[in-house]
């Protein structure tokens, strides 16, 4: 018997194990992955990391930072902290972008369509980053920690966009 007869007798009996999938889900696995990409960050007050996924591939990351060419926040300082700014107020003044903003604009520059795609963020987006995530297509936002500006979940629920907070284990 030849290796191609081998092969069709093989095919013949080959069966699916019913098995029970004992990997972590999809939503934990890529906010594991966003808590990773957060480690990037120079902010001296709160590293936010976000991954944006379309059919379980990841299109884009990005962490919350100044813009290229600009001093990190570690080396200049916080603008912030400075100005007596509270954390969810007066969102434009700051050095660096948010994390939401820098995964969108990866995926700008490299001129990678985010329509229907979900975005794992480790905060709740702020309002001006829902507006970014709203016009982009995102259809879905997952996160993990809270952040006060209840302006983002009322953009999400007028305009259908799933919102949705998660734990993860480990």
């Amino acid at each position: 018997m030849d290796i191609r007869d081998r092969l069709e007798e093989y095919l013949k009996n080959v069966g699916i194990k019913d098995i029970e999938d004992e990997r972590e889900s999809w939503d934990s696995y890529f906010m594991k992955i966003a808590l990773l990409v957060r480690e990037r960050s120079t902010c001296v007050h709160r590293k936010v990391g976000a991954v944006i996924v379309k059919e379980h591939r990841i299109l884009a990351t990005g962490y919350n930072q100044p813009p290229s060419k600009f001093p990190h926040c570690d080396q200049i300082g916080c603008i912030r902290d400075e100005l007596g700014i509270q954390s969810g107020e007066n969102q434009e003044i700051c050095y660096g972008l948010h994390a939401e903003q820098n995964a969108l604009m990866q995926a700008a520059k490299f001129g990678i369509a985010t329509d229907g795609a979900t975005m794992y963020v480790t905060h709740k987006p702020c309002s001006i980053c829902a507006r970014l995530i709203i016009n982009a297509g995102i259809i879905r936002v997952v996160y993990l920690e809270d952040y006060p500006d209840p302006l983002s979940e009322f953009f999400f629920k007028m305009t259908g966009v799933k919102l949705e907070r998660i734990k993860i284990m480990g």
